[in-house]
């Protein structure tokens, strides 16, 4: 097996965002590729395997065999971060899942927030939520990237505890801008989205439907005017 365990580029985009020489849990962790990949790396020491199915946890302890890594995993079967204790990590990593379901994990342990653990957070739905979620309960993001697998666009974030500045709402669906190469097109995928929703509001009645229309609105033009921005610092 090469030294360069192969990741998938959204796994790959995780990894380089997990801190050098952190213990690492990784929560949901199905075959375990992205801790052999980082121990194979020399980047971590150790790290936890943590998944809430037995078949996932298996295909993990295969995987770690596979690569000669026997005794640098540890193997917990548990929902979310409940087998995990604060003392043994100082980053967690939890990758392709929801973004609610990321954000019920973390607030079942609160004791992240209290030991300042790294997170490395991967969500692949409901990002407005997760961010609002991380502002709203003492994390700031740090970074966050992007990365094309096939026809699909992903985030990453790497957070921290900590306070962050409100986030205005075109800011929850997309992030805040950076001059990466992908930022247009992950600009544009909300700008239609957001489009695609006003337009289905167009004919809707009613005060309820009147407020949505108008949340709509200024979430468009917050992304049009993100889009403006990062066009000039392209030029």
């Amino acid at each position: 097996m090469s030294r360069r365990f192969e990741l998938t580029p959204r796994l790959r985009m995780v990894a380089e965002l997990v801190p050098p020489g952190s213990r690492l849990a990784d929560i949901g962790t199905d075959h375990a590729y992205l801790p052999v990949a980082l121990l194979r790396e020399g980047r971590i020491p150790s790290a936890i395997a943590a998944d809430l199915r037995p078949g996932p946890l298996a295909r993990a302890r295969e995987t770690v065999a596979r690569a000669e890594l026997e005794g640098r995993v540890a193997f917990r079967l548990c929902d979310g971060l409940t087998g995990v204790c604060p003392e043994e990590v100082d980053a967690v990593a939890i990758a392709g899942m929801g973004g609610e379901t990321i954000a019920a994990i973390l607030a079942a342990a609160p004791w992240l927030r209290e030991w300042a653990v790294a997170l490395v957070l991967q969500p692949m739905s409901s990002m407005p939520d997760l961010r609002r979620w991380l502002w709203e309960h003492g994390y700031r993001i740090l970074e966050e990237r992007l990365c094309r697998e096939g026809d699909t666009l992903y985030t990453a974030f790497s957070v921290r505890a900590g306070e962050m500045p409100p986030l205005t709402p075109a800011e929850l669906y997309a992030g805040k801008n950076t001059n990466t190469p992908l930022r247009g097109e992950w600009l544009q995928v909300w700008t239609d989205r957001a489009a695609r929703a006003l337009a289905g509001l167009a004919q809707a009645r009613g005060e309820e439907a009147g407020a949505r229309r108008r949340e709509t609105e200024e979430l468009l033009d917050g992304l049009r005017q993100m889009r403006e921005e990062w066009e000039q610092w392209q030029q």
